[in-house]
């Protein structure tokens, strides 16, 4: 083989290489900061939250489609830390897909507040109404609760985490309290921002998303029968 011969196929592996490469970077990213998270009785902590991304959902889409996230929260006193880890894949089956908007401590139990990010979600998480899934950390591990289970103290209580993710481009490594209510200050969906008490009955709520465990799509209707051809 000659030495021309030779060097174009090495420049066009590395070609191919340096395209897969750029191609892989391109469909999945990473968006991370820290947020002040003040607590009921005035205390203030700092969470560290991660997200993993996936590619853009569609061509003009501004934001990458969120895969999984990871919140660390740095608890008073000696500073220990516990992680909320959250998938917002809908291909899995387990219920999963929750926007955090409360976190808190009452008589030393940690606390979480969430949402169901979707109707695949909701209905996961059984379609609860108030539409909302309550967590408290037991055991070192996150337990669901009922709202008769949360102390008194937060029943109420409204966002003190910024709710979703910031978009990408206006991103900052810190979030102060009044960041974070500033941030907040334009969501009118009560569910996305205040522990409620009372059923939703908005039809902009996804409390109206279908019930996917209904009959009318578990069952299967055939397809109208073919007509044989004439021959």
């Amino acid at each position: 083989m000659s030495n021309g011969h030779w060097l174009l196929r090495r420049i066009t592996k590395l070609g191919l290489l340096l395209m897969m490469g750029a191609s892989m970077s391109a469909c999945s990213s990473t968006m991370e900061w820290k947020e002040e998270v003040k607590l009921h009785d005035g205390q203030i902590i700092v969470a560290e939250r991660h997200y993993n991304l996936a590619g853009y959902a569609y061509l003009d889409s501004s934001e990458r489609t969120p895969l999984d996230e990871t919140v660390t929260f740095t608890l008073p006193g000696r500073g220990n830390k516990i992680i909320w880890k959250n998938d917002f894949r809908d291909s899995v089956p387990e219920p999963n897909s929750l926007n955090h908007f409360r976190f808190d401590i009452v008589n030393g139990i940690p606390y979480l507040a969430t949402y169901p990010a979707g109707c695949i979600s909701y209905n996961k998480w059984g379609r609860p109404n108030p539409p909302q899934i309550l967590f408290k950390y037991e055991n070192e591990q996150w337990k669901r609760i009922t709202l008769a289970e949360l102390p008194q103290e937060l029943i109420g209580a409204t966002a003190n985490v910024i709710v979703g993710r910031p978009a990408s481009s206006l991103l900052k490594p810190f979030y102060t309290v009044a960041d974070i209510d500033a941030k907040n200050a334009p969501i009118s969906t009560p569910e996305y921002r205040t522990i409620l008490r009372e059923a939703v009955k908005s039809a902009d709520s996804v409390v109206s998303c279908p019930d996917f465990n209904s009959q009318q799509y578990k069952s299967f209707k055939a397809p109208l029968p073919m007509q044989p051809h004439e021959k």
